[in-house]
């Protein structure tokens, strides 16, 4: 069976960077005209020939936003289990080699979080963990649904890549999403941000949203990190897998998160950064793209810049984020994977929603089942 990996090996990085350059305001005013946008409308949309429409952009991405979605945002939490991790990633606090603690919850340590976080009002959880198979692998994962699953409404996992069993047994425990980020598409360099560990492994990684398509997963969460490679390039790959997945695996939701490389452990410092415009620029241009996707905006993201970009096409948020294995019951700076920008509590990002006539949304579905 064919997979995303087929579809775009051998395609020319440089080749693409220059389809993108090469767009003119002409192309940017059709790809706002049309009701349909395929892919040059969307390379034209994050071509620099868009920078001057943003104005015009933004007005649109709010539009179909509230056409779609309404005046609603959906909260999650992230939930770190564990920050073991095999791999040597460049840019992550978490690379093996960098001399920090390291810790795996228990059993009680885990329940104790989830306490807290139930305090908060939270129903949607993002389980999050190093990449480590020995010490955050498929059992380790498989028992923090069992112990979870009765509390939270939603449980989403941002964790190592699987194999298809493994997906569809956590999926049989309820799973409802797994997000996955490809950090960079292009294939020749990816090898320099990931020299060691199962995360090396290009393709693997590239296939597990298919994995997860065959798995019967909720949801797939898509993303690259901002600061890797060309911001732009990156950014069409990912569109280019978004329509590639809607296509194969139609009964599956999707969401894009826009991850910006945040300070660390090891202190590596983005190759290509992307300024705040061009972030909204980007933001648009996926909804414009594509009116079902959700958008993500974490707390990677500063306080100002999240209260004025949601309006403009995001859908989901995180808010009072703990990026340490423990960190909401006995928070320990040594254990994170990043530093979080917008440090507002839960209570405090709802009365910002509130304040301008949004209504936060703790879960957004709940399971049907047929009466026989």
């Amino acid at each position: 069976m064919s997979t995303f990996y087929d579809t775009i090996h051998g395609l020319d990085w440089e080749a693409l960077r220059e389809s993108i350059q090469g767009k003119t305001e002409d192309d940017v005013l059709q790809a706002l005209q049309t009701k349909n946008p395929n892919l040059e409308d969307f390379k034209a949309l994050i071509s620099p020939a868009a920078a001057p429409y943003l104005e015009q952009m933004a007005q649109k991405s709010f539009q179909l936003t509230q056409q779609r979605f309404g005046k609603t945002i959906q909260l999650y939490v992230p939930l770190y289990l564990s920050n073991a991790c095999s791999n040597s990633c460049v840019y992550c606090g978490f690379n093996h080699k960098n001399d920090i603690l390291r810790a795996t919850l228990t059993d009680e340590q885990i329940m104790e979080e989830a306490e807290v976080i139930k305090s908060m009002g939270y129903e949607h959880l993002l389980l999050v963990t190093g990449e480590h198979k020995r010490v955050a692998g498929t059992d380790y994962l498989a028992n923090s649904l069992d112990l979870l699953k009765p509390h939270f409404a939603q449980i989403s996992m941002e964790v190592q890549p699987l194999d298809t069993c493994d997906y569809k047994l956590l999926v049989d425990k309820g799973l409802h999403a797994v997000y996955v980020y490809q950090e960079t598409y292009r294939e020749e360099t990816y090898k320099n941000y990931h020299p060691a560990g199962k995360k090396s492994n290009y393709q693997y990684r590239l296939e597990t949203p298919d994995r997860l398509g065959q798995a019967g997963i909720h949801k797939v969460g898509l993303g690259c990190l901002l600061g890797l490679e060309d911001w732009r390039t990156d950014s069409l790959l990912t569109a280019m897998h978004l329509q590639y997945l809607e296509k194969n695996y139609w009964q599956t939701k999707y969401s894009i998160s826009f991850p910006r490389l945040r300070p660390h452990a090891g202190h590596f410092e983005p190759n290509v950064a992307i300024s705040d415009k061009e972030l909204l620029q980007l933001i648009c241009a996926y909804r414009i793209f594509n009116q079902e996707v959700e958008l993500s905006l974490s707390t990677r993201e500063s306080a100002y810049y999240r209260d004025h970009a949601f309006p403009l096409g995001i859908t989901a948020m995180s808010a009072g984020s703990k990026t340490d294995p423990g960190g909401y019951a006995h928070p320990n700076k040594e254990l994170e994977q990043f530093q979080v920008s917008d440090d507002r509590t839960p209570e405090e990002i709802v009365a910002m929603l509130k304040s301008k006539n949004y209504e936060p949304v703790w879960k957004d579905w709940d399971p049907c089942y047929e009466v026989v």
